[in-house]
């Protein structure tokens, strides 16, 4: 089995010591320890239990605790239908999590309403919260959540510590109207 380590950021090295920048080192640390909320309503949720099941076993990337609290939680993962009924609370327990938070969007209901083009059904959970992967598929396969989930990974090691200060990141807040 090949296993992979975490990618050593750059900086000094001598014997016995490490030097790196602050940011680097924490962005490590936080990607290897994201804490996700499922938020499952369909067949996309199935999926995701594959996942997290010992065939794929999502513990191996830091996500051994799934968090069913939104205060606990920086990584909120949308799988499935979402009626334009459950848009608000979608929204709340959006605005429930701690700063730095991501997003997900898995299967296609998800990210745009899937076969679902009705009145009933929000047609991507993007027109009410701000989403930083999309996972096509319906129902997407574990590889494809594992994929989504390295690629959110990638986004937390190299986002830098300020940006959520940033006028880009207030200006889509204020978009979206999340104060």
């Amino acid at each position: 089995m090949n296993y992979t380590t975490a990618e050593i950021p750059e900086g000094f090295s001598g014997e016995g010591f490490f030097a790196t920048s602050l940011s680097k080192a924490i962005g490590l640390a936080r990607a290897n320890s994201l804490w996700p909320l499922p938020f499952a309503t369909s067949c996309c949720g199935i999926e995701f239990m594959a996942t997290m099941g010992s065939n794929y076993d999502l513990a191996r990337f830091g996500m051994e605790r799934m968090s069913f609290s939104p205060r606990q939680a920086d990584l909120l993962m949308v799988m499935g239908t979402i009626a334009k009924k459950m848009a608000p609370v979608l929204k709340q327990v959006y605005t429930q999590m701690a700063e730095p938070k991501w997003v997900i969007a898995v299967g296609a209901c998800a990210s745009s309403g899937g076969i679902f083009d009705t009145y009933s059904v929000l047609q991507g959970i993007d027109k009410v919260i701000p989403v930083d992967v999309y996972v096509p598929g319906c129902p997407p396969r574990p590889e494809q959540i594992i994929d989504g989930i390295l690629k959110i990974q990638e986004l937390v090691k190299h986002e830098p510590l300020r940006r959520r200060y940033s006028p880009e990141y207030q200006y889509l807040l204020e978009k979206y109207q999340i104060a």
